[in-house]
């Protein structure tokens, strides 16, 4: 295998970086406890929210983690409330892209997630809705605020913004996609205003307030979740995370079109230290019949689709494309955090022990996946998580990433 690395990272694309992982998808510990909510708040509100996002169902799953998944009638789903969509249903049918190489197959999705193991589904024409629960909007720091990320200043530096990470990304050209193979762990996190994920972002806009994100991956968050599964996972926004988008099914956007995969549920089973491997292959593309951007899982599932009105940059093309992994270090007690990225284990270990992105490719003007071209990586701590790119047959465009946290040079 060839190893490929970045040794001289444009300063734009350093600052841009920086710039989006410097907003935060939860808060630290002391904005917590500060913001949280007040018992004599009126919980009216927040059951009035509850109604907003919790739509009626003709079925009810129970998961064995806990979850409870509700079977919606697909036209009666929450991003039909949005007022560009109302008395609406969801398209069926993309334009998929032309696939130039060969591809291993990932997880089958029948066993991707822990609610549908006992055979249980949705009924064709509903859609799988993880239930959200009171407690999970007391762990946000507002009604406002739950579900989505935190909008914080543009940083320009490397300290002090909480939020380490191992990436690679490609830019400089008009991207319309892009697809991966995540493994998929279960890395630890050490409280509950701290995360671990690892995700994929479609990006375009400029530095500032009209950045336009979609993303998709597999994070560990128990603030949003309330455990610490690994769970299957979806975001957007149009404006820098300021008042547009959210996490999952969460806010009225994202228009789901399948009956068996349920947005925000855990992802089972996963990878073990030296044990079985499991990846999940995601793509994220725009149609060009439409121009809405759409999710597929594994070989040929839909999932559903970002329409194009959602966004203003993203109603064109892509800027830049970024696979990798992020983490949150509180600095509780004044030390970094012990939180993994990954599987918890530096990239040098190699496959069955280090966590890794594979078939990393991007789809170009003429909706056709092609594999990257000048893939760079990114570790800004590296003695904490670090990141190894290189290139085969098999594997296309890869890189192995994460880390333990604190460590004798993490500290």
């Amino acid at each position: 295998m060839a190893s490929r690395y970045s040794k001289n990272i444009s300063p734009i694309i350093y600052i841009f970086v920086f710039f989006l992982f410097s907003v935060c998808p939860v808060l630290s510990s002391l904005e917590q406890f500060n913001q949280t909510f007040n018992p004599s708040d009126d919980m009216k509100i927040i059951k009035s929210h509850l109604m907003k996002i919790n739509k009626p169902s003709i079925k009810t799953i129970k998961s064995p983690d806990g979850d409870l998944i509700d079977c919606v009638l697909s036209h009666q789903q929450h991003a039909f409330d949005h007022p560009q969509l109302k008395g609406q249903k969801p398209l069926e049918l993309a334009e998929r892209p032309r696939s130039s190489g060969h591809n291993i197959n990932s997880m089958e999705f029948e066993n991707f997630q822990l609610w549908s193991m006992s055979g249980e589904t949705c009924p064709e024409g509903t859609i799988p809705v993880r239930r959200t629960k009171e407690q999970d909007i007391l762990r946000a720091s507002s009604i406002r605020r739950f579900g989505r990320k935190i909008k914080r200043p543009v940083r320009r530096d490397t300290t002090s913004n909480g939020h380490e990470h191992a990436v690679g990304y490609v830019t400089g050209d008009q991207y319309y996609g892009a697809k991966a193979s995540i493994n998929v762990w279960a890395p630890k996190v050490t409280n509950q205003y701290e995360f671990s994920l690892s995700q994929m972002w479609v990006i375009s806009g400029s530095f500032g307030d009209d950045l336009n994100t979609i993303e998709a991956g597999w994070q560990v968050s128990p603030e949003l979740y309330g455990d610490n599964y690994p769970r299957f996972f979806t975001y957007w926004t149009s404006d820098a995370y300021q008042a547009t988008g959210c996490y999952n099914l969460l806010c009225s956007g994202f228009v789901q079109t399948n009956n068996r995969i349920a947005i925000g549920a855990a992802i089972s089973p996963t990878s073990s230290y030296n044990g079985g491997q499991y990846d999940i292959s995601i793509m994220i593309w725009k149609d060009p019949k439409h121009g809405h951007w759409w999710l597929e899982f594994g070989s040929g599932v839909l999932v559903g689709y970002w329409p194009s009105f959602l966004f203003t940059h993203l109603r064109g093309s892509a800027s830049m494309i970024q696979f990798g992994g992020e983490i949150v270090n509180s600095r509780g007690n004044g030390f970094h955090t012990s939180t993994q990225m990954g599987s918890g284990h530096f990239a040098g270990e190699g496959f069955g022990k280090a966590s890794y992105f594979r078939n990393l490719q991007v789809v170009d003007w003429d909706n056709s996946l092609i594999p990257l071209s000048n893939l760079k990586v990114l570790a800004d701590h590296p003695n904490c998580y670090d990141i190894q790119g290189g290139i085969n047959r098999v594997w296309g465009n890869y890189f192995y990433y994460g880390g333990p946290g604190r460590n004798q040079r993490c500290s």
